[in-house]
């Protein structure tokens, strides 16, 4: 397959899979759309209970933020060591390993920095944090696992200590499934409780998108890693690390 027809392939396979994202987002941005206002004491935070004060404060909004840009610098990398290995390009090969690092990185700081009243940094327990705790700091703890896990099996993989086929199923699983879970993410009583939800979803339809592109192109008969599925893959993985890198609340 030349490099045009490559090209070619990867620009009608990322329109079909952003096509898709923006159908399953629809009915989302509408209900969003058309649900009512919250009534001004709860979008000002006068309602909110004491525990509840972080979120929309001006300190946990640059905290959320903060942690989110730092999250779009390791999906970005992870797109762009992706992009290398799609397009076919020999040099830096090095750098395919910067798909597990970053991942290894992110999983590390999430366990640590993810919610600032959480284990270890919080007052809550390691029990309230990942067990009892509330929904939201649950995922980001279950998000940490996950990312360190397929983090530590694509370092295996790429250097090439494990080989079977099979091991080539939880990175795309994980990106199908954290899109999912981002559909159920939510930040508790935020005064823009609708422009995260909006964002998230997104998110979380790009990166299903991404993942269904890295199945059909492992179940594809292309031998090749230049192929037009793995484009699409590295261009909304980079999607996803530009929307995470301009994410604002």
């Amino acid at each position: 397959m030349s490099l045009n027809s490559s090209y070619r392939n990867a620009l009608v396979h990322l329109f079909v899979a952003v096509a898709i994202a923006v159908l399953l987002a629809a009915p989302g941005f509408a209900q969003h759309h058309d649900a009512a206002p919250d009534p001004p004491h709860q979008q000002h935070g006068a309602a909110i209970g004491p525990g509840d004060r972080w979120e929309g404060s001006a300190e946990g909004k640059a905290y959320s933020e903060f942690n989110h840009h730092l999250a779009g610098v390791f999906v970005l990398l992870i797109g762009l060591s992706e992009l290398r290995t799609a397009l076919g390009v020999a040099m830096l090969a090095w750098t395919r390993f910067l798909l597990p690092v970053a991942m290894l990185a992110a999983g590390m700081f999430l366990m640590i920095w993810s919610d600032h009243d959480a284990w270890p940094i919080g007052s809550q327990s390691f029990l309230q944090s990942f067990v009892t705790g509330d929904f939201e700091t649950v995922q980001h703890k279950l998000y940490a696992f996950l990312l360190l896990g397929v983090g530590a099996i694509e370092m295996l993989r790429r250097g090439q200590r494990i080989e079977h086929t099979v091991w080539g199923i939880p990175l795309p699983a994980f990106a199908v499934l954290g899109g999912i879970m981002l559909f159920l993410h939510s930040h508790g009583a935020h005064p823009a409780a609708h422009k995260i939800a909006l964002n998230h979803m997104v998110m979380g339809t790009l990166a299903i998108a991404a993942g269904s592109c890295k199945v059909v192109k492992a179940r594809s008969q292309v031998a090749s890693a230049r192929s037009g599925w793995e484009l699409a893959w590295a261009g909304l993985v980079l999607m996803i690390g530009v929307q995470l890198l301009v994410y604002t609340e």
